[in-house]
């Protein structure tokens, strides 16, 4: 006799959102860091199973030169095994070039990467903050005249590795910027997971205060310190409806030697399905995705809820 699957019970709490979209990273982000080079095919099957899992935004690579990111360097051979997709497949353009490349492959949604902090944003463009704005309002101007949804990435909105905590109104302005720029939508980033739940009311409560509207924002959690469900449980109860997570937990950063892994999907979806919030996400398929993925990386996922359920059907 087969064992039911695990289901979390139903409780719904008041006041949080009927639907989140999950923003999955866990072909971009998730992989960009890997040691060793994942086949192009692999990365494909990988895209395809998440969107069969019920994902319907999956970001798919990123077109950086490939010395900064070799692990993505197949940009242009991956999107068209893709492209086909009934779903929302965004990827990153660091830049007028990366835009060029990814408009003649099709690209509809592309994603521009920022920093709040003028150490990371050093590291990871060689920019001052200001600089990489700058060089972001082209990119921005060019995709929205294109008919291109545009997102906009503001890395260490909580803490920095480098400079400490980040003062509130210092991410707002830098938000603030993006937004005029033109960018459609912001993932406000713990890029070193450092977050605690009251930091990130505080961060929300001020964007909103100066305007910012909660549908714009999304939120993209490490977890570094274990706090990634409750930032998140804590965005929700400040009306963020959109939540990046990464299939299985893969991901880190590789200008930021202390991030660790992103939040894991499964883990996501556990918790929001308990809370009765609907994703249209499988979870059974999702995460027989991520074992599978798991077995060609060599090594297991680090998804507390992937562990458990993969575990359940052994």
């Amino acid at each position: 006799m087969t064992p039911p699957t695990a289901l979390p019970m139903v409780v719904p709490a008041p006041g949080l959102p009927a639907r989140v979209r999950v923003h999955e990273v866990g072909a971009r982000d998730g992989l960009q860091n890997e040691k060793g080079t994942v086949p192009t095919e692999v990365k494909a099957e990988f895209v395809h199973r998440l969107a069969e899992a019920g994902l319907t935004t999956i970001e798919a690579t990123s077109f950086v030169h490939p010395k900064w990111v070799p692990q993505l360097a197949d940009a242009e051979q991956l999107f068209p095994l893709v492209s086909g997709l009934l779903v929302a497949l965004p990827v990153l353009v660091p830049n007028e070039r990366g835009l060029d490349r990814a408009l003649a492959l099709g690209a509809r949604r592309v994603a521009v990467f920022a920093s709040a902090t003028e150490s990371f944003a050093k590291a990871n463009l060689n920019r001052t903050v200001d600089e990489a704005l700058a060089m972001f309002e082209s990119v921005v101007a060019r995709a929205k005249t294109q008919g291109v949804h545009v997102r906009g990435y503001l890395s260490m909105c909580f803490g920095d590795p480098w400079e400490g905590a980040v003062p509130v109104p210092q991410v707002v302005r830098v938000c603030k910027a993006l937004l005029d720029m033109g960018c459609d939508e912001l993932s406000l980033g713990d890029t070193i997971g450092v977050a605690t739940p009251g930091h990130v009311r505080r961060l929300l409560t001020a964007l909103v205060e100066q305007g910012t509207p909660v549908e714009t924002l999304g939120v993209h959690f490490h977890d570094t310190y274990g706090q990634a469900l409750a930032n998140t449980y804590a965005a929700l109860e400040h009306g963020v409806t959109t939540v990046d997570a990464s299939a299985g937990g893969l991901g880190g950063c590789p200008y930021a030697k202390s991030a660790t892994g992103n939040l894991a999907t499964e883990d996501l979806v556990w918790m929001l399905r308990g809370l009765g919030i609907d994703t249209g996400i499988d979870l059974d398929r999702l995460t027989a995705t991520s074992v599978w993925m798991a077995d060609r990386l060599g090594r297991p996922s680090p998804s507390r809820t992937v562990r458990a359920l993969s575990h359940k059907e052994q």
